[in-house]
């Protein structure tokens, strides 16, 4: 007999390192011979999309194509510290340090736009498509590369580097109390299962995702978070266990470890909360590891829902769903 339960569960996620560990992150804008823009982080892309949405985010603050910005990132000869690619961080924390340098390097090219321009100020000056242009009088404009060239003409190039340090506190060692981390990120997801009472095997029918982003920078983005994050979640709370016998790990090969394929992943109703968070970079958060963290408890109840059988070992395969049914 198959029978079915539905479960939700919620969740809330400091980002950053926090408890008072310096989080910085530092970022270096620069203007290249060619007229395109380069950004320089150590952001670490490991599929989280920070390449994509650092360049987004100098895009946006520029008023140019993403295609016009380059990105140096994981060469440590050639870029600063900006942290690890942990903590669901680099979205808001090296967001906020390139948003920073660049609206710093705008001034800067705005400056020698009104030099090369020969203006008394540089006030009413625009950039778009790879120009500096004089709002009141759009005649009045020069292109980055011959602003650049200006630059190499005198031995220098245009770079800024600024640096972000997120606000974090330590907490009370004696009463545990206190304000870790910011910003914090909320999320709450639903999901369908079926469990055969016969084999114990779960089946996840449906799922809905709901996810505060702050803003999404790139929706498309965050709803593959969403995706990749339930995706863990399932291998984590029905598939995934390692088997260690006095100290080696017994199934040490995919065809021993069992993960989640596409055929046990459902279709997956996502929704994106935004309320923007006012201290973030055009008001993104970080959702790296929060999407993972609803995915178990909401099948786990779910299961219980379905056949009354609380399970509180993982992973919840079908051996310890059909012992939990004969004792109940």
């Amino acid at each position: 007999m198959k029978r079915r339960g539905k479960g939700i569960a919620a969740s809330f996620y400091g980002t950053g390192y926090g408890n008072g560990f310096p989080d910085i992150s530092i970022a270096t804008v620069g203007l290249e011979e060619n007229g395109k823009i380069s950004i320089s982080v150590g952001a670490s892309e490991v599929g989280q999309g920070a390449k994509t949405i650092l360049c987004q985010i100098g895009a946006e603050a520029l008023g140019i194509g993403i295609d016009d910005i380059r990105i140096v990132h994981e060469d440590s000869n050639e870029t600063p510290d900006s942290g690890t690619a942990a903590a669901s961080r680099q979205t808001y924390n090296t967001g906020n340090a390139v948003k920073l340098a660049v609206e710093e390097f705008k001034k800067r090219l705005f400056e020698a736009a009104k030099d090369e321009l020969k203006l008394n100020t540089s006030l009413g000056l625009e950039a778009e498509d790879k120009e500096v242009y004089l709002k009141m009088f759009p005649q009045k404009r020069i292109s980055f590369e011959k602003i650049a060239k200006g630059f190499k003409n005198r031995g220098k190039k245009l770079t800024v580097t600024e640096r972000f340090v997120a606000q974090t506190t330590e907490m009370d060692g004696a009463t545990g109390q206190g304000a870790p981390y910011w910003p914090y990120t909320f999320n709450c997801y639903g999901v369908e299962v079926e469990v055969d009472t016969e084999t114990g095997k779960v089946d996840i029918i449906s799922a809905v995702c709901a996810q505060d982003v702050g803003r999404a920078i790139n929706p498309s983005m965050v709803e593959g978070q969403v995706e990749g994050g339930f995706a863990m979640g399932v291998g984590y709370v029905l598939f995934e266990d390692i088997v260690l016998k006095d100290g080696m790990i017994k199934n040490n090969k995919f065809s021993k470890y069992i993960i989640p394929t596409s055929l046990d992943i459902p279709k997956i109703e996502k929704i994106i909360i935004e309320d923007p968070e006012s201290t973030g970079p055009y008001g993104a958060k970080g959702i790296g590891e929060p999407v993972m963290i609803p995915v178990a408890p909401a099948i786990l109840n779910a299961i219980y829902d379905a056949v009354g059988v609380r399970i509180n070992e993982l992973p919840a395969s079908p051996e310890k769903i059909l012992k939990g049914i004969k004792e109940r």
